[in-house]
């Protein structure tokens, strides 16, 4: 790693949070994010791409370095591309940065990997070093086996990356990071702005998907938005058991007592609204499900898996899985293909 992050660790124990960050984007550093690139990706609007910037790569890194020191470095727009959405006949945008781009922009990544990881909870398993979605399901099932569910909230945001409040996530990022040339950078990504063909679109919200800082910025966002707020005003509020497994923006909150469920997921939508977010009603819902839903028929998919209630040989309750319909759909298409 071209970087030793221990300072980090040590303003965060000392202090809880950290300055001068912007040090750790530098000759080194930006090589090694260098490397990392794959080759034959998508280019963004410049068309350069990973082996014409290899060509001068330490005069185009000193360029880049020089720009940053004077405050002239400015993200380039992202070019705007739709690939199909599994399991269904949308299209999906994603936004790909300019190669010089996304060296910061993985540069930047890991920089807030250091110090949010921390920092985030155990509750949440998307995009995070070490954690997968089979350690998500894993999770999930042993609180449905183990803990006292009787009640699951099955909620999905809509249009979640699409509409991060930019304004609320410079604040929170400010809760822990002191370094203002930093937070200025992050925020001229977010408003770096995309083209789609010939026409350019403002980004006044969002963190657009392509891009490689956008994962733990949409972590940070909802750390404070959902994974805190269910920790220390729903889980302590509760009589009853309750807990939240999330995977990025999809997770799935179980409980003892159908009264806090239904609370909860009144709760949820306020909370939301707050932050500029809002539940896709028709695909949320709060179904009787565990060990004592009474032979219950409802299931709910969760990363791709159906979990529905069933009995073991013995007659006992058991979790059963099975892939979800649309999973299934999205590798039949595979297959025919």
């Amino acid at each position: 790693m071209a970087n030793d992050y221990t300072k980090i660790t040590e303003q965060l124990q000392k202090y809880g949070t950290v300055q001068g960050i912007m040090k750790y984007i530098n000759k080194e550093s930006l090589k090694e994010q260098h490397k990392k690139q794959e080759k034959g990706k998508a280019v963004g609007i410049d068309d350069v791409t990973k082996e014409e910037y290899g060509e001068k790569l330490d005069d185009n890194i000193e360029e880049l370095l020089g720009r940053m020191k004077k405050f002239a470095y400015r993200p380039q727009s992202t070019r705007r591309v739709y690939i199909p959405k599994e399991g269904s006949k949308k299209q999906r945008p994603i936004s790909i940065p300019t190669y010089e781009d996304k060296l910061v922009q993985g540069n930047m990544a890991e920089i807030l990997e250091q110090i949010y990881e921390p920092i985030f909870l155990n509750t949440s398993y998307g995009f995070r070093p070490g954690k997968s979605c089979h350690d998500a399901i894993d999770r999930l099932d042993k609180i449905i086996m183990r803990g006292k569910v009787n009640y699951v909230v099955d909620a999905d945001i809509k249009g979640f990356f699409e509409n991060v409040d930019h304004e609320w996530l410079m604040k929170f990022l400010g809760k822990t990071i002191e370094d203002k040339n930093f937070l200025r950078l992050v925020k001229r990504f977010l408003k770096a702005g995309i083209m789609e063909g010939a026409r350019k679109l403002e980004t006044d919200k969002g963190t657009p998907q392509g891009g490689l800082i956008s994962p733990i910025l949409a972590n940070v966002y909802l750390h404070y938005v959902l994974d805190l707020w269910f920790k220390v005003k729903i889980q302590r509020n509760c009589t009853g058991e309750a807990y939240i497994v999330r995977y990025a923006d999809d997770f799935v909150c179980c409980f003892e007592k159908e009264e806090e469920a239904r609370d909860f997921y009144e709760q949820l939508k306020e909370r939301l609204a707050k932050f500029g977010l809002e539940i896709a009603e028709e695909k949320s819902k709060i179904i009787k499900f565990g060990k004592r839903s009474n032979g219950s028929k409802e299931s709910f998919d969760f990363l791709g898996i159906r979990h529905i209630n069933g009995k073991n040989r013995k007659g006992n309750y058991k979790l059963v899985h099975k892939t979800s319909k649309k999973k299934m759909k999205v590798k039949k298409q595979k297959v025919r293909t």
